[in-house]
């Protein structure tokens, strides 16, 4: 095999291109793995504050976003939350669960990434960086060992900036992630290819992203910016019981980020900001203040559950006059339970890609096999990781993703 020759060509250096890289070479396929940044895994060292949460003990297809939901089941059957947590395990690397299955890093993000760095040298993965790809072709009438042949077009930087180099494969993975987060190098270029194979690619937008309103509503949640506050969010027919934050931004903080997930232009927000308490409990709570303590002001009776800020934020913007609460009519007090357990808000949008964690949308996985994650169109090209329709929640399901699928095309490319 000549030196511009490879089984399997990788283009993009993330969590799910390493992953299909790592499994591709233990079955000793040639592989190369091309990447335009100078580092490998830059969504990973930024994520979980810089302590990765790589995966979540959880996950299954009911915690992923998909036009087919079922389309995730095969890969993440196959490969488990738990087969990942025994490689990092295996390189003795620190832990923890914070909540809700979420595994952490003790240490650094940077963990994660030697790990895999470290399996693809033992399996003999070939790793370039600075590398910006050309071109993609598939050749016509060309086969090595009895396969469809593609031709990589790209120019290296260094001290062979401005050599364009060709190389070709008989396997084509594309692992370039979506277009959230800009600054570390994130593109539309998986999605390009996609289109110029002929595969269709679903409209994308900005996910696990705080949400913007009308300019009157936002000038009032800056002011309020820094509170945060417990409530069970709903959009889109899904719920999650997290905090919010309200930012110079709008609403921010893990509820919003993942309602976002869920939420569409027109859709509804709606925040239960008494989650611990039904509202027949919560008006006797309320109604009974009245009566024990009936020369307290409303505000301050309600202080006792929100910070001050808030509760005058809210009084003021849904007309509740701040007087004692024996003044007020106990029908008063209900709708004011009513809106507290029923918040609705209008997005205007989201922040947008440059600080999503993810983006919704991608290659329709009506044309790839579920199973290997190859296209059914054009044999020997594959998508794998976030470029795909497959968009998980919040808390470790997105690397979840990037490791089944990647090592499920692994197995075959």
């Amino acid at each position: 095999m000549a030196t511009n020759e490879y089984d399997v060509i990788v283009i993009g250096a993330g969590g799910a291109g390493l992953m299909c890289a790592i499994e591709a070479a233990k079955r000793g396929r040639k592989t190369l793995v091309l990447d335009h940044g100078s580092k490998v895994g830059s969504k990973i060292l930024i994520s979980g504050g810089g302590r990765c949460n790589f995966t979540n003990l959880t996950a299954s297809s009911r915690n992923y976003v998909s036009e087919n939901r079922h389309f995730c089941k095969s890969a993440l059957a196959r490969f488990t939350p738990r087969d990942f947590l025994a490689m990092v395990q295996e390189h003795q690397i620190a832990y923890h669960e914070k909540k809700l299955g979420q595994l952490f890093c003790d240490g650094s993000a940077s963990n994660v990434v030697s790990m895999l760095v470290k399996e693809c040298e033992n399996a003999g993965v070939i790793l370039r960086l600075g590398a910006k790809i050309k071109s993609v072709v598939k050749l016509p009438n060309t086969t090595f060992d009895g396969a469809t042949l593609f031709e990589v077009t790209v120019s290296s930087g260094g001290a062979l900036t401005g050599q364009v180099e060709t190389l070709v494969g008989s396997s084509v993975v594309i692992a370039t992630g979506g277009l959230s987060i800009p600054k570390i190098g994130a593109t539309g270029f998986g999605y390009e290819i996609a289109k110029q194979f002929g595969l269709k690619v679903l409209p994308r937008s900005a996910a696990l992203d705080g949400f913007t309103f009308s300019s009157e509503v936002q000038k009032k949640f800056s002011e309020l910016s820094g509170l945060s506050l417990d409530c069970l969010a709903t959009c889109g027919g899904e719920s999650f019981r997290e905090n919010v934050l309200f930012t110079h931004s709008g609403l921010s903080g893990p509820a919003a980020l993942q309602t976002s997930l869920h939420w569409k232009p027109g859709l509804v927000l709606e925040l239960d900001l008494l989650p611990e308490l039904s509202v027949e409990a919560a008006e006797q709570w309320l109604i009974q203040g009245k009566q024990e303590r009936s020369q307290i002001l409303l505000s301050n009776f309600m202080k006792e559950k929100f910070p001050a800020r808030f509760i005058d934020f809210f009084c003021e913007a849904h007309q509740f006059e701040v007087k004692p609460l024996i003044e007020i009519q106990d029908k008063t007090l209900k709708d004011l339970i009513g809106l507290l357990k029923h918040w609705k808000l209008e997005p205007r949008g989201t922040v947008g890609y440059q600080k999503a964690e993810v983006t919704r949308g991608g290659v329709d996985t009506d044309e790839l096999s579920s199973k290997t994650l190859e296209s059914k169109k054009v044999p020997g090209l594959f998508f794998v990781g976030e470029v795909v329709d497959v968009t998980g929640w919040l808390g470790g399901y997105n690397f979840q993703w990037a490791w089944s699928s990647g090592w499920a095309a692994g197995q075959v490319v």
